[in-house]
């Protein structure tokens, strides 16, 4: 998917999570003005605000585990704000996520260049096909980007194909397939794709912003930085308007 580069006035962020949720929203709420961020889709039965409006509003959701869970919380989200006269246009897939080393380690930022469904196809006697390859669809959204760059930069983030799978990676072997098929991987999550379908859909643009608190491959909970990933995802969406071209608010 290709999408504009044009400031976006309503944004719309898609989280797994509550504790996701509350991150970004706490970040955004940190420098934009008082009301213009929510977690809450824009309801049809109310009529939108007379007043002025802010350079940016965003609504911050938690959307489910997983593609199909994220797939119809967006969609759902986006048909409500549409019907209520305040439609989105950009979309945002976000949280915390694994990360592949050594681009990626823990607690840094990741912003995707591809969002791609990794484990979207068959399982052949020659290894894994790709939905594309078996002439059903795509696999993979391709966020603007002079946008999805601009942010990485921003950001300080690595830069590259974010990856959305169903089943976690839990080993070595598998972390190493999927770097294999995906050259310059920087993170693996569940929801990317998912968020990344509605809003193609949608006809809107789509980033995918991830911070890491784990690395890709032998599961071990122990190891996990979940409260150092989450403070490093409040970090990136307070700096996250600037880079969309926003003026902090202060006071």
């Amino acid at each position: 998917m290709s999408g504009t580069t044009a400031p976006a006035n309503r944004l719309l962020v898609v989280t797994a999570v509550a504790a996701e949720r509350d991150a970004a929203a706490a970040g955004l709420a940190a420098v934009l003005p008082p009301g213009a961020v929510t977690t809450g889709a824009p309801d049809p039965a109310t009529a939108p605000d007379s007043g002025p409006a802010p350079a940016l509003r965003a609504t911050v959701l938690a959307g489910g585990v997983g593609p199909g869970a994220a797939a119809a919380a967006t969609a759902t989200a986006l048909a409500r704000a549409e019907a209520a006269g305040q439609p989105y246009d950009l979309v945002l897939s976000a949280g915390i996520a694994g990360g592949f080393a050594p681009t990626a380690p823990v607690g840094s930022v990741a912003v995707a260049s591809a969002i791609t469904a990794a484990d979207l196809g068959a399982q052949t006697p020659d290894g894994f096909v790709p939905v594309a390859e078996l002439g059903f669809g795509t696999s993979r959204h391709l966020p603007p980007p002079e946008l999805s760059r601009a942010v990485a930069d921003g950001l300080a983030a690595a830069y590259g194909p974010v990856l959305t799978v169903s089943t976690v990676t839990g080993s070595a072997e598998r972390a190493a397939e999927l770097a294999g098929r995906h050259p310059g991987a920087v993170a693996e999550a569940m929801e990317g794709f998912g968020v990344a379908e509605a809003a193609a859909a949608a006809g809107l643009p789509v980033l995918e912003i991830r911070t890491v608190s784990n690395a890709v491959g032998p599961r071990d909970r122990a190891a996990w930085r979940i409260g150092e990933a989450l403070a490093a995802l409040t970090a990136a969406f307070g700096k996250l308007p600037a880079v969309l071209g926003v003026e902090a608010h202060h006071g």
